[in-house]
């Protein structure tokens, strides 16, 4: 078979809608009869360049363009070890330039029809009755409906089940309330208990009261579930509906129930429940007749209805190096869009990916293998998921999540779940892009990263106690450093979030440069040690900056953080010993407070060179006290000479008086993804700036 070349070491393969399996792979042009062309499916490409690689005929690079179109897949693309590339002779699947590709982890949904039935039509609302249309997925030759499973907070990561997509966009599992939540009424009298914080929480088997009548309205209970911030606002969870006593006013749910208990005023609401398809933009399938009922937001024969299929990744990498996937469009799974696992030296570069049940992109192990350019949006669970390295000899895993945008992904899962989260050792997370997030958008564990360059706003918006920048509860998370970013307008409930958030006594990290405008606490010291913070610009934030000494509570909650699980975490590390005990020489100064019983004091940190206009300066509390903070040279409420305050311009001015204290430019117009002009190279896109 002759095989397609620009020039006699580089192969190129073609995949086309209008392709065939049994073709050469060559472009489509070059064959106008169409007896030999492209293959149909980038599982064959692959096959293809195996068989040379077997047959010792590929000796440098391969790209495998793919023309224009859509394609429904039913199964993974598997990459494993022996279709990697070289570093001089990588392998390439990308769209054809200029070319949109789709590649559909589902099925198209058709022959949608106004509802007769009139056992159905009794349990619509009269608005209802005319909108919704219904499908027969069955007789479509979709039956594997997936199941609704409980996710959220301390769940593991699962399937969703069958979504629907409409338009491109998802559609509303059919919920009561519609746009908003309501509230636990009660828990059962002699069923409450103490949360550790002083106040009360009911016994989850036992269930919780709602007010009012509207679950008397339904005219089944199978397969109701609900969603809540059960007693936390940053601890959510999906869990199925057992009973509804309606007499009572009494729900109970199925296990495995929530994490903590029910507290009275929670937020919750129900979902896949028929009689509350209400408005457009809902949908709910009878998993028992495969009737798919939906209310279009706009007439079903002008935009395409989806539903997903496939459980697994659309790519799954597996020991696979040097490969790099470009300018694909990736949607509509129940699971994770592109999954690496181990390898070296790939790159997920240019994608759009949306629409997916769980994450866009998970790294996990290997070196040098990172996410670029990526436009990410809609996911179940979180964005980009990296991790690599050894924490416990500090190589690092010079993995990358550089010049994405994300937005509205957390769809389902809400509640730690970032845009980004890595952990390990050496990563770098730079030039992104992150908006409208339930929670967190970037959430770190670990050691030597570095965080620049991102530009964040509008998240926290749905949970509290939550930090747009979080990592916590660990003294070995150390060498890290958040430098550069511009954190504005970030929202929070209850107890409200933080711009840069460092929790329950992690240590360590340099917070340096950062622009923070319109954030509630924008610099969060919770309880740790050793933070240098300078050079950063606050505007309008309440406080600036704000530490206690949580770990001196004597109060059994914060005792046993400190002493039992951050202990142990001490010793998991080998603290005493190289290399933390070289790299980190701060560390070695806790063992004096663990020969003692009296806690540990949030010392050592330097906040210099700062610049705080509006809102409140400093916050120091709950233990903590002014002289434990090194403080030096911070400009507060004098005009530092912005551009343009009023436009959210904060660059400096030439004459700013900031410059005579040493304050240090921030590059401005480096932040975000225009900040990042050219794709990386596999071979140094995971080296950090010096």
């Amino acid at each position: 078979m002759a095989w397609a070349s620009a020039r006699a070491d580089e192969l190129r393969l073609y995949v086309a809608t209008d392709g065939n399996d049994s073709w050469s792979g060559q472009e489509q042009a070059a064959n106008p009869r169409k007896t030999d062309g492209p293959f149909a499916t980038i599982g064959r490409a692959r096959a293809a360049i195996a068989e040379l690689k077997k047959a010792g005929r590929l000796d440098g690079p391969a790209t495998v363009s793919i023309r224009a179109g859509t394609y429904f897949l039913d199964k993974s693309i598997e990459l494993a070890e022996q279709d990697s590339g070289t570093v001089a002779a990588p392998i390439t699947y990308q769209a054809m330039s200029g070319e949109k590709v789709r590649l559909i982890g589902g099925r198209e949904v058709q022959a949608f029809a106004p509802v007769m039935d009139p056992s159905i039509l009794a349990r619509l609302s009269n608005g209802a009755r005319k909108a919704v249309v219904q499908a027969d997925l069955k007789a479509q030759g979709i039956t594997d409906f997936g199941s609704m499973r409980s996710r959220g907070f301390g769940r593991r990561t699962t399937p969703a089940g069958l979504e629907l997509f409409f338009d491109d966009q998802p559609m509303t599992l059919a919920r009561w309330p519609n746009n908003e939540d309501v509230k636990i009424a009660a828990i059962p009298k002699d069923q409450g208990a103490n949360d550790g914080h002083g106040g009360t929480i009911g016994n989850l088997p036992a269930g919780f009261y709602y007010d009012g009548d509207r679950p008397s309205t339904w005219k089944s209970f199978d397969d109701i579930w609900v969603h809540g911030y059960w007693a936390w606002d940053w601890a959510n969870s999906y869990e199925a509906v057992a009973s509804i006593d309606t007499t009572q006013r009494l729900i109970k749910t199925r296990p495995p129930y929530g994490q903590y208990g029910f507290r009275k005023g929670q937020r919750l609401h129900f979902l896949n429940v028929l009689e509350e398809l209400d408005q457009p933009g809902e949908w709910y399938l009878d998993r028992k007749s495969g009737i798919l009922y939906f209310w279009p937001p706009k007439p079903i024969s002008e935009g395409r209805a989806l539903v997903s299929i496939i459980e697994q990744p659309v790519f799954r990498l597996r020991g696979a190096s040097n490969i790099t996937i470009r300018n694909v469009g990736i949607e509509c799974t129940r699971g994770n869009a592109i999954e690496i696992t181990g390898g070296e030296n790939n790159l997920v570069a240019g994608c759009t990916i949306r629409n997916i049940g769980d994450y866009a992109v998970i790294v996990r192990g290997g070196r040098n293998n990172g996410v670029s350019q990526c436009h990410v949006s809609n996911c179940g669970d979180g964005g980009i998921d990296l991790s690599g390295g050894d924490r416990k000899t500090l190589a690092p895993a010079a993995h990358f999540a550089t010049g994405n945008e994300i937005h509205h992904v957390a769809r389902w899962s809400k509640c730690y779940v970032p845009a980004i989260h890595f952990t390990g050792a050496g990563i770098r997370v730079a030039n992104n892009l992150v908006h409208d997030h339930p929670h967190c958008a970037i959430l770190f564990g670990g050691n030597d990263h570095l965080i620049e360059l991102n530009e964040i706003h509008h998240v926290c918006l749905e949970t509290g106690d939550v930090g747009a920048i979080y990592t916590g509860r660990d003294w070995t998370y150390r060498g890290n450093v958040i430098r550069h970013n511009f954190i504005h307008e970030t929202g929070g409930v209850g107890m409200g979030s933080m711009g840069v958030y460092m929790d329950d006594c992690v240590s360590g990290t340099r917070i340096e440069g950062n622009v923070f405008w319109k954030v509630q606490r924008a610099v969060f010291l919770g309880g740790g040690r050793d933070f240098v913070v300078e050079d950063n610009i606050f505007v309008d934030c309440n406080p600036s900056v704000q530490l206690d000494g949580r770990g001196l509570d004597r109060s059994p909650v914060w005792h046993n953080m400190v002493y039992d699980h951050m202990k142990r975490r001490l010793e998991e590390m080998n603290y005493k010993q190289p290399p933390y005990s070289t790299k980190y020489p701060q560390v070695l100064e806790l063992e004096k407070f663990y020969q003692k019983d009296q806690g540990v004091p949030p010392e050592n940190s330097v906040v210099a060179r700062n610049i705080s206009l509006g809102g409140k300066w400093l916050s120091v509390g709950w233990h903590a006290k002014l002289e434990m903070l090194k403080l030096s040279d911070n400009m507060v409420d004098v005009d530092p000479h912005f551009v343009g305050r009023a436009a959210g311009d904060f660059r400096l001015k030439e004459d700013s008086p900031a410059f005579r204290v040493g304050f240090k430019a921030i590059p401005f117009e480096r932040i975000g993804p225009k900040g990042t002009h050219t794709l990386p190279s596999p071979r140094h896109s995971g080296e950090r700036e010096g």
